[in-house]
């Protein structure tokens, strides 16, 4: 995994975890990639500090005495939290999105394509519907002309 900061074009930050350079360039080149405050797809990273590891303490030589190194305190305990309030929120607001369409809407599983075409082609009962499609049954459905929207991942669903 990889996270970026991104910044859109109207100047909004935010942070963002990919599973890798290679993912994230496929994703804003689709148009995936967009600011979770105003939903401009104009996205590109910022430069960011790499996160390094501690490095380990050095050895104590042989026949000193670990009592000549001073003791550094240790540092109260922090909160530490690796998601910001922006991006909890937007957390909770994808989990109540998929909460609703869960239950406003028959999952016909990896079908999706299959029964949303027969729904536009008047075969089948239009209805609400959800489920898994690839990337390529999307786009080819949208030639088409039918109208599918993809819904965001569950965060928690990709740790």
């Amino acid at each position: 995994m990889i996270r970026y900061a991104l910044s859109c074009d109207s100047g909004h930050s935010f942070e963002s975890w990919f599973p890798s350079s290679d993912s994230y360039d496929a994703q804003a080149q689709a148009g995936f990639v967009t600011c979770p405050f105003c939903d401009s797809a104009k996205v590109m990273k910022q430069i960011m500090a790499p996160s390094l590891g501690r490095a380990a303490a050095p050895p104590v030589p042989a026949g000193a005495q670990a009592e000549a190194i001073p003791a550094v305190p240790a540092p109260a305990e922090t909160p530490v939290s690796l998601v910001s309030e922006p991006e909890r929120q937007l957390r909770a607001m994808i989990r109540a999105l998929h909460e609703q369409v869960a239950r406003s809407a028959d999952h016909v599983g990896a079908n999706f394509a299959t029964e949303a075409r027969r729904m536009h082609y008047g075969e089948a009962e239009q209805r609400a519907i959800y489920g898994e499609a690839s990337l390529s049954e999307a786009r080819a459905l949208v030639d088409e002309g039918i109208a599918v929207q993809p819904l965001p991942a569950l965060p928690d669903d990709r740790n």
